[in-house]
């Protein structure tokens, strides 16, 4: 599912002032930092592009390796493909392939009718010539070069290569780097890809770990298409129990399907949050149902109320073996809605169980002036009865909660004012609410959902107390999915403490937690696969 998001930015670098004569000797490339899937055949190492008068030939292509980065026996093989010419309009322009054409199919395959196999490469060393014997056509001709992963290679390793030359009607060719993010590769898993179980879409990520170390990752299912509720869309589950490098098939932990006789479009639930509770031993998912309502976007189709086919139902089931089997639905909005507000819902992502052992959900809601606001949802009964209390902010939705080392909690979130996050803080579990220092100018947002972890200096490697975030790093388009790590409770976040993993267009929703001491998984909409999963070390983020 390639994308091409790092086309607007290529557009603002300067093209190579030259004579059609130097250009069909001018080999442009571009490496898009974005993840290599293990268990495709084909990845994106890196984009290349030649412009032509027509009836040149380009020879070969040489890479070189940055072997103390790259562990070759990691990569199974490399593979040069030919993607064919630009349109005339478009002559001349910074771009690296057909601006809506996809490479790869959602199987990781190269998709035969947009490229040409040139060459496939499986002994591998620091220096690799890849032959070509190409004609070029007049204009901009494409190529691209695919990294297949060995089976078994690591969620750390890294890619670092470059085009070290190339050769044009026997000559070397000037090789020259467009790359806006020069950075090796990192690798990664897709847990859901568009078309796995005949689903269209997969979205709305959440991840925690259990005491047994045991990765539980919840979306939504959207079989039809990839709109928002009212839809039909289950909440899904996906396990790993070594680190993620596999994850389990997928089970259904909620699902309305069928209930009063409406059709499953009108049965939705999802936007799952998902909560473990270290203490007892528990993890909990809320969700969001709506009942009928007609096929109105719920955003705009839930009603102030309480009743079932009127207002959206807040609801939650829980896991007590690892998140193997789940519990019946557990309808909390009785509980806790308020009637004038016209929707209830969950974070999306994760809660939290405080060290005084509160389950705490992060929340939204649609206040009766239709205006949305962002809280927390608690229970200190271990889940037995909840409670919410007064607003973060209005003019908010979907938010993280962290719990502070003084064990007041931060709350995180999405702002339609638009720029950048909010953030604010209480010590009394949402009674009172204080704008931190970071709130609307630290944490840079294209208004989107974003993640909020903090791990505390007993439970992580540098002994510190760390606060790591995740989002799309931009204030426009959803891209540049980054991590970014705060060793002052959220008061700073340097640059130089943090990793980007996508730089390409995708829905641009996350989710942190805390593989082991010294690794922070998260599970992301990245632009390769619905869900994502990867895995940076501490030490990548700890800056020099």
């Amino acid at each position: 599912m390639m994308k091409t998001a790092f086309i607007a930015a290529l557009l603002a670098v300067a093209a190579l002032p030259a004579t059609s004569a130097e250009l069909a000797d001018t080999l442009e490339v571009y490496n898009p930092q974005v993840p290599l899937l293990i268990g495709n055949n084909d990845n994106v190492l890196m984009y290349a592009k030649i412009t032509a008068e027509g009836g040149e030939r380009i020879d070969n292509v040489t890479l070189q390796f940055d072997t103390v980065v790259t562990d070759m026996p990691q990569i199974a093989s490399v593979t040069l493909y030919y993607s064919g010419v630009e349109a005339h309009h478009r002559a001349g322009k910074n771009f690296f392939k057909p601006l809506t054409e996809s490479y790869i199919d959602n199987k990781g395959d190269a998709v035969g009718a947009f490229s040409v196999k040139l060459d496939c490469k499986d002994k591998l060393g620091g220096t690799l010539v890849l032959d070509a014997n190409q004609s070029l056509s007049a204009g901009d001709n494409y190529f691209w070069v695919s990294v297949k992963l060995a089976d078994d290679a690591s969620l750390t390793a890294r890619v670092a290569a470059r085009v070290d030359g190339a050769e044009v009607d026997g000559r070397q060719a000037v090789v020259v780097d467009r790359t806006l993010n020069p950075a090796p590769r990192r690798t990664a898993v897709a847990v859901r890809r568009a078309g796995d179980n005949g689903v269209a879409a997969y979205r709305i990520p959440g991840l925690v770990t259990t005491d047994k170390g045991t990765l539980l990752a919840v979306y939504d299912v959207r079989y039809n298409n990839s709109t928002d509720l009212q839809q039909q869309i289950d909440v899904g589950l996906s396990r790993s129990t070594d680190g993620g490098r596999t994850w389990s098939d997928m089970i259904i932990p909620l699902s309305f399907a069928g209930v009063g006789g409406l059709p499953d479009a009108q049965n939705g639930v999802g936007d799952p949050c998902i909560l473990y509770d270290g203490v007892n031993d528990v993890a909990w998912i809320a969700a969001l149902w709506c009942h009928g309502m007609g096929n109105k976007m719920a955003w705009f189709g839930s009603q102030p109320g309480i009743d079932i086919g009127v207002t959206g139902q807040l609801v939650l089931t829980r896991s007590g073996d690892d998140g193997v089997t789940w519990s019946q639905p557990y309808n909390v909005t009785r509980m806790v809605k308020d009637p004038e507000w016209h929707l209830l819902l969950q974070g999306p992502g994760r809660g939290i169980t405080m060290r005084d052992g509160t389950l705490v959900f992060p929340i939204q809601y649609i206040a009766a002036d239709r205006i949305p606001c962002a809280g927390i949802m608690y229970s200190r009964d271990k889940g037995e009865t909840w409670r919410i209390t007064n607003a973060a902010r209005s003019n908010t939705t979907e938010s993280q909660v962290a719990e502070l080392p003084d064990g007041s909690l931060m709350l995180n979130m999405r702002d339609n004012r638009k720029g950048s996050r909010a953030v604010s803080v209480t010590g009394d579990l949402g009674e009172t609410w204080t704008e931190h220092s970071s709130s609307r100018s630290a944490l840079r947002e294209p208004v989107c959902m974003a993640s909020l972890i903090s791990v505390p200096g007993g439970e992580n490697v540098t002994g510190k107390n760390l606060m790591l975030f995740s989002n799309p790093d931009t204030e426009k388009e959803r891209r540049n999915i980054t991590i970014k790590l705060s060793t002052d409770d959220g008061a700073t976040w340097p640059a130089g403490q943090s990793v980007l993993l996508d730089e390409d267009l995708g829905w641009g929703y996350s989710c942190l937690t805390m593989v082991d001491a010294s690794h922070v998984g998260i599970l992301y909409e990245s632009s390769v696969a619905n869900m994502t999963f990867q895995v940076v070390p501490l030490a990548d983020l700890m800056g020099k």
